[in-house]
């Protein structure tokens, strides 16, 4: 009897975070291991990775992480994973993993790496993954195809059908249509544009927007995009060769991945095009910037605020936003061309309703399920929304309602010999790993919730210093405030905080006692001093106490 699970650890529900499991009786094949960002509601927090203590309960039993694509939302957690399971192998193409390896803080983990090339086969014992090629913003893009004797699992990652996008950009329809052929029993589909009619091409495609740009802006331009979205940076390179115009690319991070992707035969570029710092303050130079999606618009808000080192705006300049927006930013980009338009500065943008990412529409989505013709459609990648307009498209094609999986993170669909069992509901316990900084270790809710009081009520700290041989009193209570209430204009709450800490004190001193209870004093401070606090301002500050004796 043969049996296979399926199931999310991240990217259901959510945008980012992609991170899908299929097991094979014993074995475990992951499907991307990507991070998200959240930019209001984390508090400092970096990035958001899924929670893989389930990998680390059976990890021996992990064929690898199979990457469909070099994006951060598909790949962003596998080096702290790699930090967790040092032996785990990832399957990528040649530029996928060229880009994991500048994420890796540590070299010694680029010997995990396997690099793969489309439509050669991995064999795994009695199972085959078989990577094709597909079209997205980033070359060498695959979807996976895991042969079992059950019928094939399908994982497209993200995909687009555009015709006019050719060599390591290119769809083989071909090899799509020939595993349908074959038999799919199930097909995990991205779904993040599913409630939009129509195909995504071709406005994916802005060269046309980009040379209006260009002629209607003789002057300095500076351009904003996504390192990792080279379709896009092509573009800008093809329409700016046109012209006499240089392009200037600032900061070392950008630099290296333009000018690796031209090393590596990823961008078409002529070097006669790449100006440097000299021509920064030309008066027809483009300048790239990278728009980063850990902080969107952070490297135009410095060139906004006149903090950049070397890029002053001038009101002859024209700010170029050359990605739409997409959800979460869009109350961030408002902000910033408002900003813009109080300097006088022209700023251009697309828009998202013209212009779109290279994610499957409602007709590109139709056209995989009917290449692929599968038994089982399991909508994944996308808000719940997304995956139930990606679940009514699949039914309107004739897939029963009963064979379309519609789940959320830690949901688990087995088939046993090729049918769906739906005798028991099994579910695995999800989370997210919350990463601040370079620590790899999850910050966890408690220390969100400590930022989120600092934040909305602020902090008092209490110091007092007592002799250790009497116990008394040699210093204080000395009080310091910060993000509570405004110094100067409170003085009252500030001796009354005085006199209810020294009065807590010395009701717990007892005459002659060696020894007292700091703890019980710290906690009754906390108590009566914050129930003040909220009496006379409503707010409900972080206490610090800290007594010592000398």
């Amino acid at each position: 009897m043969s049996k296979i699970n399926i199931f999310s650890l991240g990217g259901l529900n959510e945008n980012g975070k992609n991170m899908y499991v299929v097991e094979v009786d014993k074995d475990i094949f992951i499907f991307d291991a990507g991070l998200k960002y959240d930019n209001e509601k984390t508090l400092g927090i970096d990035y958001i990775i899924p929670n893989y203590d389930y990998l680390i309960k059976n990890k021996k039993r992990i064929k690898g992480i199979f990457l469909t694509h070099g994006h951060e939302g598909n790949m962003g957690a596998v080096p702290d994973i790699l930090g967790s399971i040092p032996t785990l192998p990832i399957y990528g193409t040649k530029l996928t993993l060229s880009l994991l390896k500048e994420d890796l803080k540590e070299k010694k983990y680029e010997k995990n790496l396997k690099e793969i090339r489309p439509h050669s086969k991995l064999v795994f014992g009695k199972n085959v993954l078989f990577p094709i090629q597909v079209t997205h913003s980033i070359p060498d893009a695959v979807c996976y195809v895991l042969y079992t004797k059950d019928g094939a699992i399908v994982y497209t990652g993200d995909f687009v059908f555009d015709h006019t996008m050719t060599g390591a950009y290119h769809t083989d329809i071909g090899k799509l249509a020939y595993v349908g052929k074959q038999g799919v029993l199930c097909l995990l589909c991205e779904s993040m544009y599913a409630e939009r009619l129509g195909h995504t091409s071709p406005l994916n495609r802005v060269s046309s927007f980009i040379g209006e740009v260009l002629a209607k802006n003789p002057k300095r331009i500076i351009a904003t995009v996504f390192p990792a979205h080279f379709y896009r940076i092509q573009e800008i390179f093809n329409e700016v060769s046109k012209t006499h115009r240089k392009i200037v690319i600032m900061g070392k991070g950008l630099q290296s991945t333009i000018l690796n992707a031209i090393h590596q035969g990823y961008l078409q570029i002529d070097s006669k095009v790449i100006g440097d710092l000299t021509n920064l303050n030309d008066s027809n130079a483009v300048v790239l910037i990278s728009d980063e999606k850990e902080k969107p618009f952070v490297n135009l808000e410095k060139i906004i605020k006149g903090f950049d080192k070397y890029i002053k705006l001038k009101e002859t300049d024209t700010i170029f936003i050359t990605e739409p927006a997409y959800e979460g930013i869009e109350k961030r980009l408002a902000l910033v061309m408002d900003e813009i338009a109080m300097l006088g500065v022209n700023a251009v943008s697309l828009s998202s309703k013209k212009h779109l990412l290279h994610h499957a529409s409602r007709e590109d989505l139709m056209l995989m399920l009917n290449l692929m013709q599968p038994k089982y459609f399991f909508p994944v990648k996308g808000e719940y929304r997304q995956q139930y307009a990606n679940a009514t498209i699949a039914h309107e094609l004739g897939i029963p309602k009963d064979n379309i999986l519609l789940k959320q993170n830690g949901d688990v669909v087995t088939f046993i010999n090729g049918v769906l069992d739906t005798t028991k509901q099994t579910h695995i316990d999800v989370d997210e790993i919350l990463i601040d900084g370079n620590s790899s270790d999850d910050i966890g809710n408690l220390v969100l919730k400590d930022r989120e009081m600092l934040g909305e009520n602020g902090i008092i700290i209490l110091s007092c210093t007592l002799s250790k041989e009497t116990k008394e009193i040699i210093a204080g209570p000395e009080v310091l405030t910060r993000g509570f209430i405004y110094v100067k204009e409170h003085q009252d709450v500030l001796e009354e905080t005085k006199n209810i800490a020294k009065d807590v004190i010395l009701s717990n001193i007892s005459a002659g006692e060696k020894r007292v209870d700091y703890t019980k004093i710290k906690n009754d401070i906390r108590e009566i001093l914050g129930k003040y606090y909220y009496k006379m301002t409503e707010s409900k500050p972080m206490i610090i106490t800290v007594i010592q004796e000398i």
